[in-house]
């Protein structure tokens, strides 16, 4: 199971305040520890929201809309994608996570979907094509 953990903006990361030398250091201790066990499979910080746009779809038509955004509590100033057996597997890492403001914050956990949850509204074709794209993606990745 693949979750995506959703760190949430606050006032200073969408300030582009840069995290402290001591916290960058748990988080980077904190990331090693999830690549030794196997469990980190990507994880970045996020650029604030003034550096930003969103493309927003009605019907056929598109509009650009440029940052910065005001909503910050929807904002999303990280993220890592993990690999685990459970949601509580997930949640366990999540708790031993350094504090990602120092104040009071908060990581979201959202459960990624796979192509057999789609069933059969994906068709065989649709999970080949899928297939060959990942394996694409994870050979691009690869130095």
């Amino acid at each position: 199971m693949r979750f995506m953990c959703i760190v949430k903006a606050d006032k200073n990361s969408e300030a582009g305040v840069l995290p402290s030398r001591e916290l960058l250091e748990a988080m980077g201790k904190f990331n090693e520890e999830m690549v030794k066990a196997g469990v980190m499979l990507a994880g970045e910080r996020l650029q604030p929201s003034s550096k930003g746009a969103r493309v927003k779809f009605s019907g056929s038509k598109r509009t650009v809309i440029d940052g910065p955004f005001t909503e910050s509590k929807e904002l999303i100033a990280g993220f890592s994608l993990i690999q685990v057996k459970s949601k509580q597997e997930a949640i366990e890492w999540i708790k031993r996570a350094p504090n990602p403001s120092g104040e009071e914050s908060e990581i979201e956990i959202r459960q990624v979907f796979e192509a057999e949850d789609f069933g059969a509204q994906l068709t065989p074709e649709q999970r080949e094509k899928e297939e060959r794209m990942r394996e694409q993606i994870s050979k691009q990745q690869k130095p």
